[in-house]
């Protein structure tokens, strides 16, 4: 092998730089070159491509986003893209491919190696956290952190203005995000995807906890949960409480990835050049019981994660 390709796809998430510079990096060091692929899928579709070198990387460990760029791709869900992806990947001699990402983003790499029979290697990074197979993916930690900043400061105007805050954080399908930010921020609800709940008892316990002396509540709700607005609309008219949404947005996937997320971007990164050399074919990097580990990378899409119900009965325990 003497060149491989390396590519971020689907949504951004912060550390995708870390792992493009520690790729770059050990692959050099293993006498290799790296190609980087424009604007995920669209741009190897479209053969948008550049050499990678160690200047290329300098200077990128601290910033969010990926200088290498992002798109999202309805044409790699389709055969005659997935060959366009192929050949783009043979007409620059690219052996193996480094594929950045999600689940959405390993199901085409899978494709795509069925296709090209090149090697693949997903390298996990979003901040849904929803991969199976490893306990965290890249950028996780600093969304988390991110929301946690911003409730933080939520909280102080609730209890100034003795107000309800419901916060919307990301997580269209899935609720890791909401739950890890809630436990950590002791928000008194957490609303999820995977959980249902009774809007009339939250009401009812809203009402029990000011009967008990509280002013102000938090409530962390995935995107994926409802309709936070009309949430918010059913609780004023129900409590009679001041009640007010902040949606969180996009800023959560931006801004300098934290420790946690830079560390693993440069283990998963260095993984991953190692797994091609080692002559891996279809596998994904991640990390169990703080070890690095390599699962197959079907698994990592076609399995749906579990949320850890002990940390959402443990918040509930909490907020009483």
């Amino acid at each position: 092998m003497r060149r491989i390709g390396v590519v971020t796809a689907g949504g951004d998430a912060p550390g995708m730089n870390v792992a493009i510079r520690s790729i770059v990096r050990t692959a050099i060091f293993h006498g290799l070159e790296v190609t980087g692929i424009e604007r995920g899928y669209a741009g190897l579709i479209e053969g948008q491509v550049r050499h990678l070198g160690p200047r290329s990387v300098s200077g990128i460990i601290n910033l969010g986003g990926t200088i290498l760029k992002t798109a999202r791709c309805e044409a790699i869900k389709t055969y005659q893209g997935i060959l366009k992806a192929g050949d783009t990947l043979k007409t620059q001699k690219i052996e193996g491919l480094i594929v950045i990402g999600g689940d959405g983003t390993f199901r085409a790499a899978s494709e795509l190696h069925e296709a090209s029979e090149l090697p693949m290697i997903g390298v996990p990074a979003t901040i849904d956290n929803d991969v199976s197979g490893t306990d965290t993916t890249i950028g996780f930690d600093t969304a988390v952190n991110t929301a946690l900043f911003a409730i933080d400061r939520i909280r102080d105007t609730a209890t100034s203005l003795e107000r309800i805050f419901v916060v919307e954080v990301m997580g269209r399908e899935r609720g890791f995000l909401a739950l890890e930010v809630g436990l950590a921020e002791g928000a008194e609800f957490i609303l999820i995807p995977e959980i249902e709940y009774d809007l009339k008892d939250i009401c009812r316990r809203l009402k029990e906890g000011r009967r008990k002396g509280k002013t102000s509540e938090i409530i962390v709700m995935a995107e994926g949960a409802g309709n936070s607005a009309s949430l918010v609309e059913q609780i004023k008219r129900d409590t009679g409480y001041d009640v007010r949404l902040t949606v969180l947005g996009h800023m959560q996937r931006g801004g300098p990835p934290t420790a946690r997320s830079r560390i693993l971007g440069n283990q998963f990164g260095a993984k991953a050049v190692e797994l091609l050399l080692e002559g891996a074919k279809k596998d994904m990097v991640g990390v169990q019981g703080g070890r690095i580990v390599t699962v197959d990378l079907d698994y990592a899409w076609k399995v749906r994660k579990e949320i850890d119900i002990s940390l959402y009965r443990l918040a509930e325990i909490l907020s009483s």
